[in-house]
């Protein structure tokens, strides 16, 4: 993984815990409360999972996130604080592949209920993510998953799937509240259905179809509403790209019509405000939706979906 990313070590992510600076929501608490509490006690390893199990869970889940709110997902490292914790809670809800250290800890828990959300939907292969994180810690284990874009938490279609999957997964782990994650989950459901809805109808007549992106996340949500993502330095939003590659872009954003340099929040936003500048294209925010922070053009998943949305409507140029 490139040196140049924003690590934090998990010394800082015990001390920033201890200190409770920040928490994923009403539902969450720092990792070292992260079991042992009087309800269904999930650890999620980043915002996308934990919003699921907060969403599904409702009342009678405790979720803790090891990955804090502004700390890039991909790096984490899991301090040993957020492991014993882990070790002690009822459930994790994770995507493997996507955190080597959080693929980890799972394996050598003995956490009675593991669910990973890579196995609740389907995985592709999209360009710019073969040769990213995925392989560079592909393993015999991680074999089939090597190369594959982990990111189908932007595409709700995908998302309502292990939505689903999450709740069975609750309903056989906690019984007794099994109804209340049925009720809860097909409310989950019916509103990522109403997302889709918002994608389709939005996006369905726009003059260009290509957009730009710092960042390759958004090749399931390019996929489900036939669009084409071009990004300028693959999997890591901080590397620099190649002469070669800033040429290319420029050619085909004068070809495509592309209006639009994407970058997103939790990076610099430097590379994307350059290259912008040199073909005289403007910049704005496509969020991952990797974490929540004041940044976010939204609350939650939901409402930063919309703003994703509106701003794709924007740069594409909606008729």
């Amino acid at each position: 993984m490139n040196v140049r990313r924003r690590l934090i070590s998990g010394t800082a992510v015990a001390a920033a815990t201890a200190l409770g600076l920040a928490t994923l929501s009403a539902c969450s608490s720092d990792s070292a409360a992260a079991a042992n509490t009087d309800k269904f006690d999930v650890v999620a390893s980043f915002y996308p999972m934990a919003f699921l199990a907060e969403r599904i869970g409702g009342d009678h889940v405790h979720v803790t996130s090891l990955t804090e709110p502004g700390q890039e997902p991909h790096d984490l490292e899991i301090s040993a604080k957020q492991t014993a914790a882990l070790q002690e809670s009822d459930a994790v809800l994770y995507l493997k592949n996507l955190q080597p250290s959080v693929d980890d800890a799972v394996a050598q828990s003995e956490v009675k209920t593991k669910i990973d959300a890579a196995s609740l939907t389907t995985l592709e292969k999209h360009g710019n993510e073969v040769g990213g994180h995925a392989a560079e810690h592909d393993d015999h284990e991680n074999e089939e998953l090597a190369g594959l874009d982990p990111h189908i938490w932007l595409d709700p279609v995908r998302y309502s799937q292990v939505a689903e999957g999450v709740g069975k997964a609750f309903e056989k782990a906690d019984p007794d509240h099994a109804a209340d994650y049925r009720t809860n989950t097909a409310a989950l459901v019916k509103d990522l259905g109403a997302l889709n809805t918002e994608f389709v109808n939005g996006l369905a007549d726009t003059k260009t179809k290509v957009f730009v992106t710092t960042h390759a996340a958004f090749g399931y949500l390019a996929e489900r509403y036939g669009l084409t993502e071009e990004s300028i330095s693959g999997l890591d939003p901080e590397s620099e790209p190649s002469a070669a590659r800033v040429k290319e872009l420029e050619k085909m954003a004068e070809a495509d019509g592309v209006t639009t340099v994407f970058y997103e929040t939790l990076v610099s936003d430097r590379t994307a405000k350059t290259i912008a500048s040199d073909a005289n294209l403007r910049t704005d925010v496509l969020d991952p939706i990797e974490g929540i922070t004041e940044k976010s053009r939204g609350k939650d998943y939901f409402s930063v979906q919309q703003a994703n949305l509106k701003a794709l409507q924007t740069a594409l140029g909606t008729k």
